[in-house]
């Protein structure tokens, strides 16, 4: 068999439509991808280009704020939403220097009075900019066109598992999903540091709208790095660690990483699929020899990602181990 050298590029239409026979051939398309690599680039959306524009315009003016009332409404232990300054957080195992990045950290849209924030403290609502109510409105249209899209690879994932269609269906009511606003500046040539250090993702599933000017890499089965390309208008997807654990080591949740070498402001705004907060993901077929991980609890897994990120604050025993990079 020939060594996976890039990621490919899908016409995702076809699970849109009611072709049956088009419709499983692109979900095995699909399945061949996150077997091989846990990456693809897809078109064939649905989703407009005005809708990815608006999202990414209004991230640019997010950024661009005083720096004085970006630190007022940064996060705080009691709230995972908000502002993440630079060298914020490092790698959460001590190793290497704060990466290279500005967030802003946002959750699905919670009414403060919603009967699940009894349930689970995570869920909330958002600190939103307030110099820049545009994005409030800009994010939602695009995280429903994002949810959208993870309803529709979700049910291709089934098939290629050979499941029900409808099986993950209902771990996503109620969800934990978030973003990240992101802004990289221009690394220096000589720069030995990350935007984002390699790391595999711990959510269910992510999707990213690509930055023009580059800069997102995948680690290759061989172990080499390559920059991941994706035409225009098109999305990255790329398999996390609980699909990884759902699909018994099936699909695959592979190392990336962010390197901003163009000279140039990088933006970016992935969205991370992530299950409701009593959902516990273990194997829902058979695993593949050799790979035995323990179940996770969707709440815990989420508390414990957001503790480990302070510097101050160590994993132990009892923390899931995802995003491990083996």
């Amino acid at each position: 068999m020939a060594p996976v050298t890039r990621v490919p590029t899908i016409d995702i239409s076809a699970l849109f439509n009611d072709d049956l026979k088009s419709w499983e051939e692109t979900a095995d398309k699909i399945g061949k991808a996150v077997k091989d690599i846990g990456f693809l680039s897809i078109t064939g959306t649905g989703v407009s280009a005005d809708c990815a524009a608006d999202l990414r315009n209004a991230v640019q003016a997010c950024f661009a704020i005083p720096e004085a009332s970006k630190h007022e409404q940064a996060v705080t232990r009691d709230n995972y939403r908000g502002y993440i300054p630079f060298g914020f957080f490092t790698p959460n195992d001590g190793s290497g220097k704060a990466d290279n990045y500005e967030g802003f950290k946002l959750h699905v849209e919670i009414d403060k009075d919603a009967p699940v924030r009894r349930d689970c403290s995570l869920y909330g609502p958002n600190l939103w900019p307030r110099e820049t109510p545009e994005l409030k409105s800009a994010t939602l249209a695009y995280w429903a066109e994002m949810d959208r899209l993870t309803h529709a690879l979700l049910r291709a994932f089934c098939h290629v598992l050979e499941l029900p269609l409808d099986r993950f269906e209902a771990a996503f009511y109620q969800p934990l999903t978030n973003m990240t606003l992101l802004h990289y500046p221009p690394q220096a040539a000589n720069d030995t540091g990350f935007g984002i250090h390699a790391h595999k993702d711990t959510d269910a599933l992510t999707i990213i709208s690509p930055d023009p000017v580059g800069g997102l890499e995948v680690r290759m089965p061989d172990q080499t790095w390559h920059q991941v390309e994706c035409p225009e208008g098109g999305f990255i997807v790329n398999i996390g660690d609980m699909l990884e654990l759902w699909s018994g080591g099936r699909f695959v949740s592979t190392p990336h990483r962010v390197v901003n070498k163009s000279g140039k402001e990088r933006y970016s705004f992935p969205y991370f699929a992530v299950p409701r907060h009593d959902i516990t993901v273990a194997p829902v077929v058979s695993p593949i020899d050799g790979f035995s991980r323990p179940s996770v609890h969707c709440g815990h897994w989420s508390a414990e990602t957001w503790r480990t990120n302070w510097p101050d604050e160590k994993a132990d025993g009892d923390t899931p181990e995802l995003g491990t990079i083996h």
